[in-house]
């Protein structure tokens, strides 16, 4: 029991040091601006990784149609 009565009158000491400025506000338009270019650079990129894995898509296609034989003799290829 003497022991937390010892801790009990112990001061206690707090330091405080220089507190940052608080960070300044930010209107709603601020906010949507900054959400609309988020959403705009997402977009950009995956248009860019869609035409990509697209053209890879296509170019892989005509790569392998252009070295098969017709499925019919009478049939013949556009070359479209």
């Amino acid at each position: 029991m003497n022991f937390l009565l010892a801790l009990q009158q112990q001061p206690i000491v707090i330091e405080t040091t220089q507190q940052p400025k608080p960070t300044p506000e930010i209107s709603y338009g601020g906010m949507l601006l900054s959400a609309v270019g988020l959403v705009g650079v997402i977009l950009l990129a995956a248009f860019i990784v869609g035409g990509l894995v697209g053209g890879v898509v296509v170019w892989r296609k005509r790569r392998a149609d252009a070295v098969a034989p017709p499925t019919d003799p009478g049939h013949q290829r556009l070359r479209i």
